[in-house]
């Protein structure tokens, strides 16, 4: 069971100003923004045309690999950095896809560790700002089961059904969940990798796609535990909750 750092005070819980709030989060992470990503997943199959055959089978590898590393680094950047600023996050995140961008796929590739790492402790971020401490074993599968929803190139909404599968700590360990979480995440990194791989274009590609993705990882992950805080403050299935939200979405 997740449990909340700071237990809430013996007040009434507003379960609608609250799910309000969280409808607000989750527009913010699928706004204007998301118009400009939308049209770039539906090219995806043609941009894709620009990553080497031998680059695109190992896209999958290197996200594996990224996302297991970034597990690792963003726990040790907690000790170093607690805080986070999330605009100053969104810059960072600019510059790296920027950087990625300018050499192509080679750089593109190499960006992949830094920018999943950003992405992971933002998340993170997210969740202790909902009241739930990141080190958490549960926090932390969560969070990593957080790239598994539809990402910001995703031509479809977002998918609300993730937010109702909970990570038991006796379930698969974060290396094993980062494996099952890679292929989808492969899906939606493959088309930034190739977006990047465009000529000239790369740089600016990398830096505006990266600060979406920074933008729509912390808004969902603010839904997400948002929820699960929810859920405990008024005792309700979290599944009942995802569905009222989901209502308030129509």
């Amino acid at each position: 069971m997740i449990e909340i750092i700071h237990p809430p005070e013996l007040k009434t819980v507003d379960e609608s100003e609250t799910l309000d709030r969280l409808v607000v989060r989750y527009r913010n992470a699928t706004g204007p923004g998301m118009a400009f990503m939308s049209k770039l997943g539906q090219k995806a199959d043609g941009l894709a045309d620009y990553i080497p055959k031998g680059a695109q089978q190992g896209l999958h590898t290197a996200t594996e690999k990224a996302l297991q590393t970034a597990i690792k680094a963003a726990d040790l950047s907690h000790r170093v950095l607690p805080d986070e600023d999330a605009r100053l996050t969104r810059l960072v995140a600019a510059a790296m896809g920027a950087v990625g961008g300018v050499g192509g796929i080679g750089t593109a590739l190499a960006e992949l560790p830094l920018t999943t790492t950003l992405f992971l402790r933002s998340i993170q971020a997210a969740a202790k700002s909902e009241g739930f401490d990141p080190k958490a074993d549960n926090v932390r599968f969560d969070s990593v089961r957080i790239f598994a929803s539809n990402g910001p190139l995703n031509s479809e909404d977002s998918d609300l059904a993730f937010m109702a599968t909970r990570m038991a700590v006796s379930g698969p360990t974060l290396q094993a969940l980062a494996t099952q979480v890679a292929p989808k995440l492969a899906l939606v990194f493959g088309r930034k990798v190739a977006a990047q791989a465009l000529p000239v274009m790369g740089a600016v590609a990398g830096a505006s796609i990266n600060s979406i993705y920074a933008k729509y990882y912390r808004e969902i992950a603010h839904v997400h535990f948002g929820l699960r805080r929810l859920a405990i403050e008024t005792d309700q299935p979290i599944a009942l909750l995802t569905q009222k939200l989901e209502s308030r979405m129509a």
